[in-house]
């Protein structure tokens, strides 16, 4: 059995499904509410590698009001800048990630994370 980690958000339905798709296929995921116990930058850049994603900006909810706030889309925003903001402000990372020991994959739609299990 694969180890497993799931980026989670219990108020969220998708992240609750892709949990729930997890458990219905035997998997015993460790749970990390990122809110509650947010992530280091060091987890962050490791999380972006196994995404391989070539942008923080492409594992961030862009329509958070925070993202707009920020205005972490303007032109000439750093990857040091997105990381910075995730890491001060969690609710800007997208959800759920599952993550194995050599991907990850953003559970968008939930059945998305099967794909590197």
């Amino acid at each position: 059995m694969k180890d497993i980690t799931i980026l989670h958000h219990p108020r969220c339905s998708k992240s609750r499904q892709t949990l729930q798709l997890l458990k219905d296929r035997d998997y015993d995921p460790v749970i990390v509410e990122y809110l509650k116990t947010p992530l280091s930058a060091e987890a962050l850049q490791a999380v972006k590698v196994k995404l391989g994603v070539s942008s923080f900006k492409d594992m961030m909810r862009i329509k958070e009001a925070e993202f707009k706030r920020l205005a972490l889309n303007a032109d000439g925003i750093t990857e040091a800048q997105l990381l910075d903001a995730m890491v001060a402000c969690p609710k800007l990372i997208e959800r759920p990630i599952v993550i194995t020991e050599m991907h990850a994959k953003i559970g968008r739609p939930p059945e998305k994370v099967l794909e590197i299990l």
